[in-house]
């Protein structure tokens, strides 16, 4: 029942995202004087609709997406003539940009908004896997010992480690993340030197590592024993913040957000392959696109295991995903429309140069070609990846 309650409520706020989405068009529209007529969430058989003003505001009976109806949104369009000074086409460049950007802009304010709440109440989790000591262990457990006695002094007590530091390198080898740290460690024995950044001080530690016998799984499930080095620190993998150091914290999240949105973008095409072999039975590669079913089924899974920090920052994932992806300069998107406006506000401006009129607008019937194709393309990738979240899902460990 609450993996239920938990897909309905991620499914429920993707809906709210979309419908200020499109707030953001309608609000900047009506804000610089263009007439907008419609502003409707989903699409199909029209359920519920009220009128106010010259705008009609309702819902739609599929729950895929919206729209704002913007008077004018191209020269092709045909105005009648007391609306054509609030025609789209007729504002100038940087209005219509506005206008057609503020939907994605929407998108980030909604996901650095999620993030603060987050960093204020829950806390962030430790994303970059930065080697961040949390806590300095009384004793460094084995297989044979695992619990520590009355007096113990771990390696890292004894060498002054304290909570805090950030471990920036072991033996001289740099270690930008815990699982360098760990790498670097575990091959180890005897006096080592700590590089650690405490506050404003950079600080080198000597530590004896411990060897320890300690239980492993195999990809297989088997288990084995290996004799390891230790110097017992636990991680820091939730950094809490208050009102104030959260802004700053979310900020910082958000950049981070943008770098693996970005990355996400340029690896996509690489990973269809993987979404076609896991509908055909293969093993679900975990970093595959996943579609709307998908986000909202590890949003129930989320839920379900009280998971709450990995369900906002994947619902702040899907914001600064769709925001960007919006922006692409390609149509139907926002962001092929602002291309194509940018395109003639540059031409005519090299047109003046040359002592030339302005040209006249861009045929988007031209451009349908290519529009198709991307909604084709689109829409197959949609359908694969709907059609892996049900056959295959990922699922959450």
């Amino acid at each position: 029942m609450v993996f239920f309650l938990g897909i309905l409520l991620f499914a429920l706020l993707i809906g709210i995202s979309i419908a200020l989405h499109e707030l953001g068009h309608l609000a900047t529209a009506k804000m610089f004087g263009m007439k907008v007529t419609r502003y409707f969430i989903g699409f199909g058989p029209k359920i519920w609709s009220f009128r106010r003003g010259e705008t009609e505001y309702g819902l739609k009976a599929i729950p895929a997406g919206g729209f704002c109806e913007i008077t004018g949104m191209t020269a092709l369009e045909e105005v009648r003539p007391e609306d054509q000074q609030r025609a789209f086409y007729r504002q100038k460049t940087w209005k219509r940009v506005v206008v057609l950007s503020a939907g994605s802009i929407t998108h980030f304010i909604l996901g650095f908004i999620i993030l603060y709440l987050m960093a204020v109440f829950l806390g962030m989790p430790n994303l970059r896997n930065t080697a961040v000591v949390q806590e300095v262990a009384p004793c460094v457990q084995s297989v044979s010992r695992p619990d520590c006695a009355p007096g113990d002094t771990s390696p890292a007590g004894r060498a002054g480690f304290q909570p805090g530091d950030e471990i920036t390198s072991v033996g001289g080898v740099a270690t930008p993340t815990w699982t360098d740290v760990l790498k670097a460690t575990r091959d180890r024995f005897g006096t080592t030197d700590f590089t650690v950044r405490r506050g404003d001080q950079t600080l080198t530690l000597s530590t004896d590592v411990a060897r320890v016998e300690r239980e492993f799984q195999r990809t297989d499930g088997t288990r084995y024993k290996r004799e390891i080095g230790a110097i017992g620190v636990v991680q820091q993998r939730n950094f809490e913040y208050n009102a104030l150091t959260g802004v700053g914290a979310a900020f910082s999240y958000t950049g981070d957000m943008f770098v693996n949105t970005w990355h996400g973008l340029l690896k996509f095409p690489e990973k269809i392959p993987a979404v076609v072999k896991a509908i055909g039975g293969g093993e679900r590669d975990l970093e595959s696109p996943v579609s709307v079913v998908g986000a909202s089924r590890l949003g129930g899974e989320a839920v379900e295991q009280g998971l709450w920090p990995f369900f906002w920052l994947m619902l702040a994932g899907l914001n600064f995903f769709v925001g960007v992806f919006n922006l692409l300069p390609l149509l139907p998107l926002d962001g092929g429309h602002i291309a194509v406006n940018l395109y003639e506000r540059v031409r005519n401006w090299i047109r003046k140069l040359r002592g030339m009129p302005a040209g006249a607008p861009v045929n988007y019937l031209r451009l349908l070609p290519l529009t198709y194709f991307v909604i084709f393309v689109g829409g197959a990738v949609t359908l694969l990846t709907v059609t892996a979240d049900i056959v295959n899902p990922i699922r959450l460990p």
